[in-house]
């Protein structure tokens, strides 16, 4: 092995080992650091940054479009970002949207209220009024807003699958049926009452009817599309969430697929979003051959940008 292989090897130890740390202190931002140093920033730019969606400090929104933007208006990607109810920010996920823009998207990142704030139903509150204000705001940044489709990772894919099963939180916002044409959910959870986890107790555990808080619940057969990926390894929010709530969806007639990667654990769906990690395409192509799909950008993705 060369000098350069070995300064390679300890490099990507490194980055695995941040990696690591920032998904075991919410610390994100590291990730987002690597993909800017790996992965460059050429094929993206940050449209709106730290701007708000509604009135309170939780509510905040960064927009990530293609650089140069095409000049016909783009399918519009939503993300809700992960960190167990209470912790994350958009900012701290710009490599997603990087990532998404450069396939030719226009990316909104959401943030919500988290907790001991964020209790539910707040948190689909606040998802709820991020997809109004994409209605009323994606064209500006070259977005279709016929086209919108949803993605969360962990917390934020529980959010993603409440928008897209539970018809009360678009509704309040005035958005009719069919206004998402997809969802797709990284590691999230969909079926996990009764409550294990510190996290979702503060976040669930005063709800009286508790089954209520279940995507499972709300499984229905004329929901939009969902993809729901997961990996086989994650044993923070275990695959039969992904599976659960696949095979009720799918007992009822509606539009599910799910994609298990085998050996990713559940810091790995979001990890395979950012460079260098993205080479590993196991998590990318199947969102984005889902979102094609059903509407959403034809163009494949680049590793990096630069």
């Amino acid at each position: 092995m060369g000098w350069l292989a070995i300064v390679l090897a300890v490099v990507a130890l490194a980055l695995f080992g941040a990696w690591r740390y920032a998904m075991a202190t919410n610390a994100v931002f590291l990730l987002d650091g690597a993909d800017r140093v790996f992965g460059g920033t050429a094929g993206a730019r940050l449209a709106l940054r730290d701007s708000r969606y509604g009135p309170l400090a939780a509510q905040r929104i960064d927009v990530m479009v293609p650089d140069p933007a095409p000049a016909q208006p783009l399918p519009v990607l939503i993300f809700f970002h992960g960190g167990s109810w209470n912790s994350g920010s958009p900012g701290d996920y710009h490599f997603v949207g990087r990532t998404f823009a450069r396939a030719g998207y226009v990316v909104v990142l959401a943030g919500y209220r988290l907790t001991p704030d964020g209790i539910y139903p707040h948190m689909l509150e606040d998802g709820a009024k991020a997809v109004a204000w994409t209605r009323d705001n994606a064209a500006r940044y070259g977005g279709d807003p016929e086209r919108v489709f949803l993605i969360g990772h962990s917390a934020g894919a529980y959010t993603a699958a409440m928008l897209s099963l539970e018809r009360q939180w678009l509704g309040r916002e005035g958005l009719p049926e069919g206004f998402v044409k997809g969802t797709v959910g990284l590691s999230g959870p969909y079926d996990f009452y009764p409550f294990t986890s510190d996290s979702a107790r503060a976040a669930f555990g005063h709800v009286p009817v508790p089954e209520t808080t279940q995507p499972i619940h709300f499984a229905r057969g004329d929901a939009q599309p969902l993809l729901l990926l997961t990996g086989d390894a994650d044993t923070t929010v275990k695959p039969r969430n992904s599976k659960a709530l696949a095979r009720a969806v799918g007992n009822l007639g509606g539009a599910v697929e799910t994609a298990i990667v085998p050996g990713a654990d559940h810091a790995d769906t979001a990890m395979k979003l950012a460079a260098p990690f993205n080479r590993d395409r196991r998590v990318l192509d199947p969102v984005l051959a889902f979102l094609s799909a059903h509407g959403g950008a034809s163009a494949p993705v680049q590793a990096g940008g630069r």
